[in-house]
């Protein structure tokens, strides 16, 4: 069985990435919604939400966690849980960050 490895895809420059919006960036078939949080931490996501595919990337970041725009369902941008009541997860990705470059780790 061969084993998967993690492959790191540049996506930008930090200046890029606006402050407390998301980003949409595409690699192969994934859509990823990319965040760069108050305190400069960047984080990735998956760009749908589980509950009816919202675009996360366009929701309101607070803190560690977006609002998906379409019903309000509150996400974790660091590990891409659904918050109580309501379950459910998206897949989270690594970042990477050198220098000034955003990479994000994507298992093939």
């Amino acid at each position: 069985m061969m084993e998967k490895t993690l492959r790191s895809v540049f996506i930008g420059e930090v200046a890029d990435l606006p402050q407390k919006l998301g980003k949409t960036v595409t690699i192969g078939s994934r859509e990823i919604a990319v965040f760069k949080l108050e305190n400069g931490e960047i984080r990735a996501i998956e760009n749908r939400c589980p509950h009816k595919g919202g675009v996360l990337a366009e929701g309101i970041l607070s803190g560690e966690y977006v609002f998906c725009p379409m019903h309000d369902w509150k996400i974790s941008v660091k590990d891409g849980k659904v918050q109580a009541p309501d379950v459910g997860c998206v897949q989270s990705y690594p970042v990477e960050v050198k220098g000034d470059q955003v990479y994000i780790l994507i298992r093939d």
